[in-house]
């Protein structure tokens, strides 16, 4: 592990399985993400990553096993339990508003956390108001933090798939989360993309202390931010544990890394 400290075990899964039919997309795997870690899933493709991502935060319920959060177990979780419990997550394909600028897609981040209802907010008086600044603050600053002043007010349909990523990074910044879920976030970038979004991973897991566990191909990037490392194949958990541990395990060089890693 890296020199940094972690805090108690905060997301524990065990015995996670899910089929949808005949197809078991996970079974019986158990692992967990101490507070404060970068925790990265693995695999090649049709692995059960995104399932895995899938079952944290909601959108698919196991057959089988425990999700405990914080020392307690959530059988039933959903999306909306996920998001109002502290997780945020991006997607893959990116999930945003393409018409809306920069600055109203981050806002949207924002919206379990106002407490004005939808009249008091179109009129926009006194605590709507209020509310609204308050909120609009803290989005300024993460557009700061993620360097995108310059395209605040761009709609984000206009630019660059890198931009796009970013923005949707902001926007799940923008709840404030408390374990940040990633789907790939380097996918389609280009060198300089890649190593942008890994000093914000970083930084965000630095200066926020934000929880992360993220998904992803490249296997450099994996290596140098990761603290530790679950790697799935067909399903099933074939390695965990630190990424020179993962590096060094035989099951993992012949599914996924190749003998030429």
């Amino acid at each position: 592990m890296s020199g940094r400290k972690f805090g108690e075990v905060i997301l524990d899964l065990k015995n996670i399985s899910l089929s949808f039919g005949g197809v078991k997309a996970l079974q019986d795997i158990s692992f967990n993400v101490l507070e404060h870690e970068i925790r990265a899933i693995i695999g090649p493709n049709g692995a059960g990553k995104s399932s895995m991502l899938n079952v944290i935060n909601g959108v698919y319920r196991p057959q089988q096993g425990d999700i405990i959060l914080r020392g307690e177990h959530h059988a039933n979780m959903d999306s909306y339990g996920a998001a109002t419990a502290g997780l945020a997550r991006t997607f893959q394909n990116i999930a945003l508003f393409k018409g809306m600028s920069v600055l109203d897609n981050i806002m949207t981040g924002r919206n379990l956390k106002m407490k004005a209802n939808m009249l008091q907010q179109a009129i926009w008086f006194g605590p709507a108001m209020r509310e609204e600044l308050e909120h609009r603050a803290k989005v300024e600053e993460i557009i700061d933090f993620l360097e995108i002043q310059h395209i605040r007010k761009t709609p984000v349909g206009r630019l660059p798939y890198g931009l796009q990523k970013r923005v949707d990074l902001a926007r799940a910044l923008a709840m404030e989360p408390q374990i940040l879920l990633l789907d790939e976030p380097m996918a389609g970038m280009n060198v300089e993309e890649k190593q942008d979004m890994c000093r914000f991973i970083l930084d965000v897991n630095d200066q926020f202390g934000t929880t992360i566990v993220l998904i992803e191909h490249d296997m450099g990037v994996v290596m140098d931010i990761s603290d530790r490392v679950v790697v799935l194949d067909y399903g099933k958990k074939i390695g965990d544990g630190t990424p020179d541990e993962v590096r060094a395990n035989p099951e993992v060089i012949s599914a996924y890394l190749g003998a030429s890693h």
